[in-house]
């Protein structure tokens, strides 16, 4: 069956459905990963978003439940060039058509992906609707041009609805889930933390009451400006303990400290993306997926510093506070997929916290 992505400029492009036949709309940006396509297709981050994929082949190894970012996939459809309709690998459990279905999401397969990546780094991420139906194509574009998907809260629908503890022996950790990626437990599981698990629009005092000895931020999707009660929260947190936060998490952070945050013309998504380090002058190549980004004019240099820079358009990476147990990255340290260079952060957290004194 013919299938469409229309965008909003007018543009479409054709290929053949598979996987849940059905029309969906949603911001359609595009990840330079060569690996990992299921961890990306779970990472919550992609919530309300249509994917395009720049490697060619996807769905060559298949799927399995043990390589998962999350409960079930958030990305709203996907545009592959060529679907793998036979899988091989010793960890495979279904194709991506079988997920698609189980999980009703729409892909079309055999688009120009070069032509379309080309045009959205040229133009820039914008609205999107794939279709089986072109006769609406009017209706579509009308309602495309007339839709600010930047407003919408995209982090309700992902982040967890109730407070849950993964419990441990080391420090206790308070993690505010913006549509937190699971790997980010694993590694907190890894040093053995004490983990609570809190909804995004948790108040401060609900967390500060917990007597936790450091606070994590997490990933997730969206406009962080329209996080205000989240931000409000961070900004009471501030003095309570040590605070790391990634992505979304360091965007929030930012606004917290009174900066501001602006959309990227095509964002960053992929696990190639080189940052360097200003404080050590390291490079590190890192796994990235945001489409806003902290502001560097706006930063107040009296209480942060600007520690990590992009060095394929230098925009900001990673800020630290410089009285306070405070810091921030927007790449993902814990990768998933991507390369693991800068897991050190995760450890540079916990040298913040004071356990030994705690358990005095």
């Amino acid at each position: 069956m013919n299938a469409y992505l229309i965008l909003e400029d007018g543009s479409k492009f054709q290929g053949k459905a598979f996987g849940s036949i059905k029309e969906e709309s949603g911001e359609v940006v595009f990840n330079t990963s060569m690996t990992g396509y299921q961890e990306i297709f779970t990472d919550y981050s992609y919530n309300g978003q249509i994917l395009v994929m720049t490697y060619p082949m996807i769905g060559n190894y298949g799927f399995n439940n043990l390589d998962v970012e999350s409960a079930k996939p958030s990305i709203n459809g996907l545009i592959v060039r060529e679907y793998c309709r036979k899988p091989s690998n010793w960890k495979n459990e279904m194709d991506l058509e079988t997920y698609f279905k189980r999980n009703d999401i729409m892909g079309i397969e055999g688009v120009d992906t070069r032509k379309l990546v080309k045009h959205l780094r040229d133009k820039g991420t914008m609205n999107s609707v794939i279709t089986t139906d072109l006769s609406r194509y009017d209706l579509i574009l009308e309602r495309l041009k007339t839709e600010d998907i930047s407003k919408k809260n995209y982090t309700i629908d992902v982040s967890t609805k109730e407070i849950y503890r993964l419990e441990g022996n080391g420090p206790r950790i308070a993690v505010m889930d913006f549509g937190l990626k699971l790997n980010i437990l694993r590694i907190l599981k890894s040093f053995d933390c004490d983990i609570t698990v809190f909804p995004y629009d948790t108040k401060a005092d609900e967390i500060m009451k917990g007597n936790f000895d450091g606070v994590f931020l997490s990933n997730g999707p969206g406009n962080p400006e329209n996080l205000t009660a989240s931000v409000d929260t961070i900004k009471k947190l501030i003095n309570y303990k040590p605070m790391f936060g990634i992505c979304m998490g360091h965007q929030l952070l930012a606004l917290a400290n009174g900066a501001k945050t602006y959309k990227l013309k095509f964002g960053h998504r992929g696990g190639n993306h080189p940052v360097k380090d200003l404080l050590t002058n390291k490079v590190y190549i890192t796994s990235q997926n945001h489409g806003y980004a902290v502001d560097e004019s706006t930063i107040n240099y009296d209480q942060l510093i600007v520690t990590h820079k992009n060095l394929n358009d230098g925009t900001v990476e990673g800020i630290k506070h410089k009285y306070l147990p405070i810091f921030s990255v927007q790449f993902h340290p814990e990768a998933s997929p991507g390369p693991m260079q800068s897991k050190y952060l995760f450890e540079q957290f916990l040298s913040y916290l004071n356990v030994k004194e705690k358990a005095v």
